[in-house]
């Protein structure tokens, strides 16, 4: 399905699930990822709730022409959808850069925010994020998509799953190589990150009940990043995953889904 942002471009999104359920799950994609990255995690949810999974603009079936956007202009998009859909009230779920949307959305539409589910998610950078950020854009300005991933997987998977992989690398990387070969559109995307400001303060806005869920072998955004988005969210609590890595939605979608069930099933 397609939802028109406010400067007319189109927004792909999928609706699965119990479709008449009152309770709607709304989730939002890591940077280079579509819709088909939770492919693994919404069977859990789909006989309790409405599932709306987005392609942000420049990713997956959305459109990739335009200016960058930041992540209040994401937000907002994402509120599009749920006026046309006429949902008043959702539970969002977003990784990595969706979890930032996720924060966005959280703080400019609380009205419309149930709870809050942010997985592999951090409100600072820091030099380091800096330095694995830098390699990703310049990968892609050298040798587009194709070297980017080369030099990402390290970053977004841990040791453990190289060793043991639910898809082997080789799969996954002509996978995500037939999604992801316009490098314009990614560099918008990454611009969105590059200019964001520590949202650590904005945070102190979110009154929902939040959940934190990070690996404890995420090299990308290490634990101590996620301790400080849980300590500026009042009502919130953290979760350490394990031996995982970034990119939870397919390394520990069993982990990360049970948990998450468990929270979203508590009641206020």
């Amino acid at each position: 399905m397609i939802s028109k942002t406010q400067d007319n471009l189109n927004l792909y999104y999928e609706i699965q699930g119990g479709v008449n359920a009152s309770e709607t799950l709304v989730f939002l994609n890591g940077l280079t990822q579509s819709t088909i990255a939770w492919a693994f995690m919404t069977p859990y949810f789909k006989e309790q709730y409405k599932i709306v999974l987005i392609d942000f603009i420049f990713q997956g079936q959305s459109d990739k022409t335009g200016n960058w956007r930041d992540f209040d202009q994401h937000a907002r998009d994402v509120r599009g959808v749920l006026d046309k859909e006429k949902i008043t009230n959702a539970k969002i779920i977003g990784l990595s850069y969706g979890s930032l949307v996720a924060q966005h959305f959280a703080v400019l539409f609380p009205e419309l925010t149930n709870k809050l589910i942010l997985i592999s998610t951090f409100a600072n950078k820091t030099p380091y994020y800096d330095a694995i950020e830098l390699s990703w854009w310049r990968a892609l300005e050298t040798g587009g998509y194709n070297l980017m991933l080369d030099i990402m997987l390290p970053s977004i998977f841990s040791e453990s799953y190289f060793s043991h992989p639910l898809i082997p690398i080789s799969v996954l990387k002509e996978a995500r190589k037939d999604l992801n070969q316009n490098s314009e559109a990614i560099f918008k995307l990454m611009e969105a990150t590059k200019q964001r400001k520590d949202y650590r303060k904005d945070l102190e806005q979110i009154s929902c009940s939040t959940l934190v869920i990070q690996g404890e072998k995420d090299l990308l955004l290490p634990v101590h990043l996620a301790e400080q988005v849980q300590a500026h969210i009042k009502n919130s609590r953290l979760k350490i995953i394990k031996g995982a890595g970034h990119t939870l939605n397919l390394e520990r979608f069993q982990e990360v889904s049970l948990e998450m069930l468990s929270f979203l099933n508590e009641i206020k």
